[in-house]
């Protein structure tokens, strides 16, 4: 009996060991589909079906910035003021002086104080000089103090390691150009503080997410990594090829088109019954003038009986790498360079969905493309995908009257995922300095807010890079698949998807973008989409598209380079007439080039030169600058100036661009130059592989002169 006793004691001390045990691990490891988690945050990144429903739980989406903190009645005398992180602001770009300056200049400042559970999701700088300290919770010592720099680029390297991880993998894909997209949740307070010198450069961006008072949040630990290492490399083996791994739909299902449309003609490439979703959207066109049949080939999605579409759009446009195909890779949209397009929001429908092409242009255009159809449960927080077009032509571009151009207004329940701009700029700067269209900030206002709930600091910086750069790149939730050159001046395409910050509203969304230019520039052209999800009955500020809206664009038929700006003290000569030896050369054509021509060089042996004969009006100090062609029969060259390497590393310039062709100046360093005559030459140094032809294409040389 004793024996018996005993071991029913010892049972139940082990069933209460065991719950306790078990209690202790599930508030470390919660599972509940309501607790949000480091690794519950990940899961997100990725999760495009989720981005359907309305937010449950619900939160919404806060953003601090070192914009112009003037910036405080719309439209009124501050309202495009642009003191926003270079320093010597008028007032502070912080939401509080927590200590005044001192002797050296150095000071506390507020950045950020969120109370309640939420989640930091995304973090931006440009550049930031000082130091940040980082509370979370309850704590009285910082989780992190240290250089703010890296706390805004890289904040897991500064608050963990990442050796549980695939390091690599994370680095190219959470942290996306000058934008970190790794999540810090928190359950009762973040508190984010600068201690720097006002004078100095602060640029920055935070962005949280804000969740009702009784959601459970587990706060971000610095072995989160470990914890959740399969979550995150799973996360970010997805981000880093979503062709490959975004699609779980039964391929076996996948329903295809293909149909030529004559000009005037709008047909239906197919219809589904629900409920259901698109998870999957592939659509290419062939035409003689792909350029035009891209543009005014419309897509038209509508779903459950609507007239209109939820997707009004040119079908380039609404991939999001207009105009033309221009090669990219992101997380919700693929553009390949055989002119493969493919969608991965996903879009539901409750009973019908029909897809259909209307060719607005003069040529027949063939249009083919499949679709992956998915189940999916219509519900109470299901909701549209909508992508609805617009476009201004013949905008004048100004840094003195800046105007704030609308995305979209909304009113309605829905989230905003994403956002494209695609532009014409005919500047005639040829440098970023000059001809840069982007000072302008976002400002999104959600329901009720009579000042913007997210605030930015300048277009470059809300599609994520900064400096105007030209370059062309690509990330799982930002891009610049399109940049003529040289600077910014010609087409040029930005995107940024909402997939772990996307923007919630109850009642209504307004999303506006300045254009705010660094000098007047006439013939400017505006395109955008604003891509939002919406419960029925929202409604938008979206106007029929004409066949004005549709036209096609061109670059001006001649353009100059202009002097001024970071241009300025230039003096500019084609390349073709400052050629000694003409042979194995000939004059290209097109708008992308100085007054409509371009010098191709054909070389045929590596070591084979051209020279160039480079006057110089006044001796002095002097920076040489080459506008070359990037294009995808380009090769290699050396630069000499006088026999002598010009470039400040004496390494070849590769002029190679698959997919593309590009305008791009080359700066070399000053040197002091006597007054006269000088020679330039080129030297050809090879090719990529299996480059049989390569070209070397040169538009203009330039001197500048430079202060000493």
């Amino acid at each position: 009996m004793m024996e018996g006793n005993m071991k029913r004691c010892i049972l139940i001390s082990f069933l209460i060991f065991t719950t306790i045990q078990t209690m202790m691990v599930s508030a470390q490891h919660p599972n509940t589909d309501n607790v949000i988690t480091t690794g519950s945050l990940f899961k997100e990144m990725i999760d495009m079906k989720a981005l359907a429903r309305y937010p449950d739980p619900n939160y919404r989406m806060v953003q601090f910035s070192s914009y112009d903190h003037r910036s405080q009645v719309p439209n009124g005398p501050d309202w495009f003021a642009n003191s926003d992180g270079f320093g010597g602001e008028p007032i502070p770009n912080f939401e509080e002086v927590l200590k005044a300056p001192d002797e050296s200049g150095m000071g506390e400042y507020l950045m950020a104080d969120l109370k309640g559970p939420g989640a930091i999701v995304r973090l931006w700088t440009a550049s930031i000089s000082g130091k940040v300290r980082l509370y979370i919770d309850d704590m009285q010592r910082p989780l992190y103090e240290g250089k703010a720099d890296p706390f805004f680029r890289k904040p897991y390297d500064v608050l963990s390691n990442l050796k549980a991880i695939d390091a690599d993998c994370f680095r190219k894909t959470v942290y996306q150009c000058d934008a970190s997209y790794a999540p810090i949740p928190f359950s009762k307070r973040f508190r984010l503080i600068w201690i720097g010198n006002v004078e100095e450069i602060h640029f920055y961006q935070i962005q949280a997410r804000l969740y009702d008072q009784d959601v459970q949040v587990v706060t971000f630990k610095s072995d989160d990594i470990d914890r959740y290492a399969d979550v995150i490399d799973n996360v970010t083996k997805a981000l880093s090829d979503p062709d490959a791994i975004i699609a779980s739909g039964k391929q076996d299902h996948v329903q295809r088109f293909d149909e030529t449309l004559a000009p005037g003609v709008r047909q239906k490439m197919l219809s589904l019954d629900g409920p259901g979703a698109i998870e999957r959207l592939s659509l290419r066109l062939l035409a003689d003038d792909m350029d035009k049949a891209l543009r005014q080939t419309v897509l038209s999605i509508a779903c459950d009986g609507y007239p209109w579409g939820q997707v009004q759009s040119p079908v380039g446009d609404f991939f999001g790498a207009a105009p033309g195909i221009n090669p990219y890779q992101s997380l919700p949209f693929t553009v390949e360079a055989d002119g493969r397009m493919t969608c991965r929001f996903v879009m539901p429908f409750r009973d019908s969905l029909r897809i259909e092409l209307e060719n607005r242009g003069g040529q027949s255009v063939r249009v083919s493309g499949d679709v992956l159809p998915a189940d999916f449960t219509w519900d109470a927080h299901t909701m549209y995908f909508r992508a609805r077009w617009r476009v201004d032509h013949d905008l004048i571009a100004s840094n003195r009257a800046v105007q704030d151009l609308p995305f979209l207004m909304a009113r309605g329940k829905g989230v905003y995922v994403g956002t494209s701009s695609i532009l014409l700029n005919p500047a005639s700067v040829p440098t970023p300095g000059g001809n840069w269209w982007g000072e302008g900030d976002e400002k999104v206002f959600v329901d009720d807010n009579t000042h913007p709930s997210l605030f930015g600091t300048g277009s470059e910086d809300y599609y994520n890079y900064s400096w105007s750069a030209p370059d062309i790149f690509y990330f799982p939730y930002c891009g610049q698949p399109r940049n003529d050159g040289p600077g910014n001046r010609g087409f040029v395409t930005n995107y940024r998807w909402h997939i772990l910050d996307p923007i919630p509203f109850e009642k209504y969304l307004g999303f506006y973008m300045e254009l705010f230019s660094h000098e007047r520039v006439t013939g400017f052209s505006y395109a955008r989409i604003g891509y939002h999800y919406g419960r029925p009955g929202l409604v938008d500020d979206h106007v029929p598209l004409t066949g004005e809206d549709l036209r096609s664009l061109s670059l001006p038929e001649d353009w100059h380079p202009a002097a001024r700006g970071a241009a300025r003290g230039s003096i500019f000569y084609p390349a073709e007439e400052l050629l000694i030896n003409h042979e194995s050369t000939e004059i290209g054509e097109g708008r992308l080039w100085a007054d409509g021509k371009i010098l191709v060089w054909k070389p045929k042996n590596t070591g084979d030169r051209k020279d160039f004969r480079l006057p110089v009006d006044h001796a002095g100090r002097k920076r040489v600058v080459m506008t070359a062609a990037l294009t995808p029969q380009s090769g290699r060259i050396r630069v000499l100036l006088n026999n002598k390497p010009i470039a400040t590393e004496d390494r070849p310039i590769d002029l190679y661009c698959p997919h593309r062709i590009l305008l791009r100046n080359f700066f070399f360093e000053s040197v002091e130059l006597d007054a006269g005559e000088h020679t330039l030459s080129l030297e050809y140094v090879g090719a990529e592989h299996g480059l049989h032809s390569p070209e070397i294409g040169i538009d203009f040389f330039w001197v500048q002169t430079r202060e000493k």
